[in-house]
């Protein structure tokens, strides 16, 4: 047998497109079984994502286009879903539409077949449509369309075999739907068509692309000239196009969006069996009168995210103890396998560097859950798109755009996916300005250091609403910086808001389940990974180099001192970390830290936040097991609230707010922005800020207390 017969075939390339919150990215999820996010608000499907599963004995390659309402290349999610339809050489497309909004879905249907690709319609939500009384005819409207249809309910799994039957049906298929528009404008798309370059001639695209050249596109146009394209094309799409506006009164674009409405509308009338009922919308429209509110809205978003915060700190604390009586207990066992008073490298390595420092992150992990839960119900209810709508108002004012409004609430999970999100801006300046005050917004890494400082400086009742202080000061702080960077360095105009209030649905608990395992996964193994990694890194910053002689031992030689046991040991464990790298570097840094209220202990432990903001938990932990023996406040959190006072606390909790964003942040500005002078401005501006604020808090605060 022939290598060239062993080789299996190559896989089928399948793409899922569709319009923004039409529920593409859980078909996605269902067939392909990959753990992408799934969020009931438009855009959280940001760049291309590839997933692949088995049809019969065909491996199917699927890819997941961005969320786009049309082909039309404004946006970042239009380019590249329409430079993949046209470069991908896809085997079938299919075109996931919400079934309760078919009029404006099957716009995109009807580009779809213009670019001459094989088509799967995939009507998903039909669960909801039926709700609202609508039939429709599948196998009419798939006579009507010329490619299969199928019903789907992506959330629930419903269907899905159904649609692996229809794309494998289409792949089978030599027919390509094709899409009649009305004569005069499919006459002028035909004569330009004729005049393209010989290879796109051939191509199943040239009606997508003969069409495209009459409206003018100067992507296609300079797509073109690469290929020596007609002078005779660009002058014959001219005359077609001014005398196509002289006859109907009317700009291209708009002759050209009538005519796609128009084949939606065709199509629904001859298919479309039963209307939705007129009230199908009137649950979420009755709630909406309450929540989105003029007056009312605002604050009861306040109250939710309240609501949120309360339940991370009262749910969590139970768990997090049991977590934090497990480390301790495995740190006591390491120790007892060393003899009483021995000292080891080994041992100090694992209960105070790997305990001491991944442990002290990781019994955070509960509230990180809990925060989660609550952000994830409020997304997939299809509440957030609602928070959305009405922060517009608030944000325009400050120079953000309403959309701004998901990737920065996106952000306090994590900064990288929200500086991701921001390409679901069209307006360049928007998405700038956004990615860099998106760091303000506080992340899940920064929470584990508020869930260490806030219960050991803050009486029970003032937790929730510190917790809320400090979110909602990075937010304030974030509109402030963004409306002095576009009447400065980003100055310009402001791109309409435009967003698509979805009705409220009832989280589907799969969906609920595998956002906070994923964020439990990422978070252990960072704390496995990263954390364990600079945890090590610091514990040997803070142990070495080790001291011959301690100051103490000679004052108590001398009987200048009369100390305990105990005592000698904190003052030996005290002059150790001093004498340290990293000791060396904390008191380097204190005077410049000192204004803030800062001494050398916690310049000491700031100095891996850089890398990763869990990291600056991690280094507390190593530094108290390194420096103190104090057994009557062996808890982290009494022995910071014994040395520090809630001044210092709140000017720490800000300087961690708003300085230094980690590294991997600072490298993905620099890619996304395209310069990394956006990246070093990002840098240095938030720690200048974030040292100006703390220096005056801590100083103001003095004159009070």
């Amino acid at each position: 047998m022939s290598s060239a017969a062993q080789q299996e075939p190559a896989p089928l390339q399948v793409a899922l497109a569709g319009n923004p919150n039409a529920g593409k990215t859980s078909i996605f999820n269902q067939l392909t079984g990959a753990n992408q996010q799934v969020a009931n608000y438009p855009g959280i499907t940001v760049e291309k994502r590839w997933g692949n599963f088995q049809l019969g004995e065909t491996q199917v390659a699927l890819l997941d286009l961005p969320g786009t309402y049309s082909l039309t290349p404004f946006s970042p999610e239009e380019r590249v879903a329409r430079n993949a339809l046209l470069e991908d050489n896809l085997d079938v497309v299919v075109v996931v539409v919400d079934s309760t909004q078919l009029y404006r879905s099957l716009v995109l249907l009807a580009q779809m077949m213009q670019c001459g690709v094989k088509v799967v319609l995939a009507m998903n939500m039909a669960d909801e449509a039926q709700k609202a009384g609508q039939k429709i005819s599948l196998q009419a409207l798939e006579k009507h369309l010329g490619c299969p249809v199928v019903e789907t309910v992506g959330s629930k799994g419903q269907g899905i075999d159904n649609l692996s039957q229809a794309i494998a049906k289409a792949a089978a298929s030599n027919n390509h739907p094709i899409l009649n528009l009305d004569q005069g404008l499919g006459a002028a798309i035909d004569r330009i068509g004729s005049l393209l370059p010989e290879e796109m001639a051939k191509s199943p695209a040239k009606d997508w692309l003969a069409t495209r050249v009459l409206v003018g596109d100067t992507n296609i146009e300079e797509r073109l000239k690469e290929k020596n394209g007609s002078p005779t094309l660009f002058e014959q799409a001219k005359q077609a196009r001014q005398a196509l506006e002289e006859e109907r009164g009317k700009d291209i674009d708009l002759t050209l969006s009538s005519a796609y409405f128009k084949f939606a509308g065709d199509v629904l009338a001859k298919n479309l069996e039963q209307k939705p009922r007129a009230d199908a919308r009137a649950f979420s429209d009755n709630i909406d009168r309450i929540l989105v509110h003029k007056f009312l809205g605002l604050p009861i978003f306040a109250a939710m995210m309240y609501g949120i915060f309360y339940l991370t700190f009262t749910l969590g604390e139970a768990p997090m103890n049991w977590i934090d009586t497990g480390f301790s207990a495995l740190g006591t066992w390491i120790t007892g396998l060393w003899p009483t008073g021995s000292e080891s490298a080994l041992q100090s390595l694992l209960v105070d560097g790997i305990i001491g420092g991944v442990g002290g992150v990781v019994i955070f992990l509960p509230n990180i859950l809990l925060l989660f839960l609550g952000l994830a119900f409020l997304e997939d209810s299809g509440y957030m798109a609602r928070a959305a709508f009405l922060m517009d108002r608030v944000m325009h004012r400050f120079g953000l755009h309403g959309k701004s409004f998901v990737p920065m609430m996106t952000g306090f999970g994590c900064s990288i996916p929200g500086i991701m999100a921001t390409r679901t801006l069209e307006n360049e300046r928007d998405r700038l300005t956004t990615m860099l005050v998106l760091p303000l917004m506080s992340c899940g890494a920064r929470l584990t250091v508020w869930m260490l400082l806030i219960p050991a400086f803050f009486a029970p009742a003032w937790r929730a609403p510190m917790l809320g202080f400090i979110y909602a000061a990075g937010i304030l702080l974030a509109m402030i910086l963004a409306r002095l960077l576009r009447v400065s360095l980003l100055a310009g105009a402001e791109a309409p808001f435009v967003m698509e209030l979805p009705p409220y649905r009832m989280p589907v608990g799969k969906q609920i389940f595998k956002k906070i395992s994923e964020r439990a996964w990422i978070y252990l193994r960072k704390a496995g990974t990263v954390i364990l990694s600079i945890s090590i890194l610091l514990w040997f910053m803070t142990a070495y180099p080790k001291k011959e002689f301690y100051e103490v031992d000679h004052k108590v030689a001398q009987g200048q001192l009369s100390l305990s046991a105990e005592e000698i040991a904190g003052q030996r464990a005290y002059e150790g970390l001093r004498y340290s790298i990293a000791g060396r570097i904390g008191q380097a840094m204190e005077p410049v830290i000192k204004p803030m209220g800062f001494d050398w202990k916690l310049g000491t432990a700031m100095i891996g936040a850089f890398a990763a903001k869990e990291v600056f938990v991690a280094q507390v932990g190593i530094v108290y097991a390194m420096s103190d023996v104090d057994e009557e406040n062996s808890d982290l959190r009494s022995q910071l609230a014994r040395d520090y006072s809630p001044l210092v606390a709140l000017s720490l909790m800000l300087f961690l707010l708003i300085s230094t964003p980690c590294m991997a942040t600072i490298a993905l500005t620099a890619r996304e922005s395209g310069s990394w002078k956006w990246a070093m401005l990002q840098l240095g501006g938030l720690t200048g800020i974030a040292y100006l604020i703390s220096v005056v808090v801590y100083n103001v605060g003095k004159l009070f207390v």
